[in-house]
């Protein structure tokens, strides 16, 4: 009776408890250099190395510090690094040929949110008699930027250009800067084929600042306000600097920020080694996430270790436990100023890379019309829930995770949206109608040509 000894067997394994740890089974390249910049969001990796994930995986993992985000991405297509904490759109971008050319995938979402806004005291002295204010005498929040334009204006009086950091071109920090001057009224400027700057008729300067600079190129007066990740808004809160006025979740609640992402080539090459790499990944975001946040302080002492973000604990756990500051003294209850896991914020989504895409449209990086067709396709060649799924069931597999901890979604696209500061609603399914609803933007058949919008 070959199929009962057969289910005897079965049932004989499942009454076993589950291992703490299952090793991959066939690791193609099992000693790994990932590359990160200092920033609280490479939390993923640190946690996945401290705690001993990827050692479970059977992986030997060097973390690297990278010194901008340029420099990271040279370095995985180059081969000289095997992967890394990663910009949402550089995955994108890349593959597309905008900037650095080289296919990569990415088969996890690291994070969700994460970034804000900050601007020096002067400007934020020219933004208090505008706003609203609360019961308590603090501002009302979400703060919008519409209250930049006396700031703006007296710098025109005076003959100066008001200009904001970003940290990379198709940087989620970038495209959340642009939307939240935009829903002001404020327009942040395009590019062209023959002009990368970004700067084509702006009424605010944006520029590339690697997010540890940031501070010190506010107080030297080189920029007027930055968009950047932790810790280097309340950085600026912590040295008297500057005001954080807005976080990126109350621009485009829970906006798509860092991947994990490796060169095509690798991954063909490589398969099981991506799964135990994306295994132990995932694990570290649960751990993140797990009891409401009650890991996190663990994290924040990770964290500021001089290998990894290297800042003053206190400054970092101002955002990672769950609070923010803005103006000194205004800290606000912020639960999800870092999500890694809850939510599916692991998962990565079609949508969110449309959501990218739809962006460096809007703002010329994409210089052409393209159909729905090609956001889509082009989405799913470098998002990779396949992998992610293969992952997820290795860790129900192992014990290691509860088939109720994923949501497989079945066509990749997340709910249409409008949990944006302007309510303009996304429907990830229909980029072209999506952009056709902005004021400021180009949409449809429009491009730039010689410094102005043209059909």
């Amino acid at each position: 009776m070959p199929h009962l000894r057969s289910l005897l067997l079965t049932a004989s394994l499942l009454a076993l408890p589950f291992a703490a740890h299952a090793e991959t089974p066939g690791i193609e390249k099992d000693t790994l250099t990932l590359g990160f910049i200092k920033l609280t969001d490479m939390a993923p990796l640190a946690i996945a190395k401290e705690k001993g994930f990827f050692e479970d995986e059977g992986l030997t993992v060097t973390l690297e510090a990278q010194s901008n985000w340029k420099v990271l991405l040279d370095r995985v297509i180059a081969g000289e690094i095997d992967g890394a904490h990663m910009l949402a759109g550089q995955s994108l971008a890349s593959t597309i040929g905008y900037g650095t050319k080289g296919a990569l995938v990415t088969p996890i979402s690291l994070d969700l949110n994460g970034n804000a806004i900050t601007v020096s005291n002067a400007v934020w002295e020219e933004m208090k008699p505008g706003l609203k204010l609360g019961a308590d005498g603090k501002p009302e929040h979400p703060i919008a930027a519409s209250a930049l334009k006396p700031a703006i204006e007296a710098a025109a009086d005076a003959g100066k250009p008001f200009s904001m950091g970003m940290v990379f071109p198709v940087s989620p920090h970038n495209y959340e800067l642009r939307y939240w001057l935009a829903a002001g009224g404020i327009n942040p400027g395009f590019y062209s084929a023959d002009d990368n700057s970004g700067q084509i008729g702006a009424e605010v300067l944006l520029s590339v600042t690697p997010p540890p600079q940031m501070p010190a190129t506010l107080e030297a007066g080189t920029i007027d306000g930055y968009s950047v990740g932790e810790p280097w808004n309340q950085a600026a809160v912590a040295k008297g600097i500057g005001v954080p006025v807005i976080s990126d979740d109350a621009i485009f609640h829970n906006n798509p920020e860092k991947v994990f992402g490796l060169t095509k080539e690798f991954a063909d090459a490589n398969p099981n080694t991506v799964i135990a790499l994306t295994k132990a990944i995932i694990r570290a975001q649960m751990w993140l996430d797990e009891n409401n946040n009650a890991n996190r302080p663990e994290a924040v002492e990770i964290l500021s270790r001089k290998e990894y973000v290297g800042a003053d604990a206190g400054v970092i756990a101002n955002s990672m436990t769950g609070t923010f500051e803005y103006e000194a003294g205004d800290k606000r209850a912020e639960p999800d100023f870092n999500v890694f896991f809850r939510g599916n914020a692991a998962f990565p989504y079609y949508s969110d890379a449309v959501w990218t895409l739809t962006q460096m449209r809007r703002w010329g990086q994409i210089t052409e019309a393209k159909p729905d067709a090609w956001y889509a396709d082009t989405a799913k060649s470098v998002y990779r829930p396949d992998l992610f799924k293969q992952a997820a069931e290795a860790l129900i597999a192992d014990g290691n995770a509860k088939p109720e901890d994923f949501d497989f979604d079945a066509d990749g696209y997340r709910d249409a949206t409008s949990a944006f500061i302007d309510g303009v609603s996304f429907d990830g399914t229909k980029p072209n109608d999506y952009l056709a609803s902005f004021a400021i933007g180009l949409k449809g058949e429009e491009k730039v040509e010689n410094g102005e919008v043209v059909n």
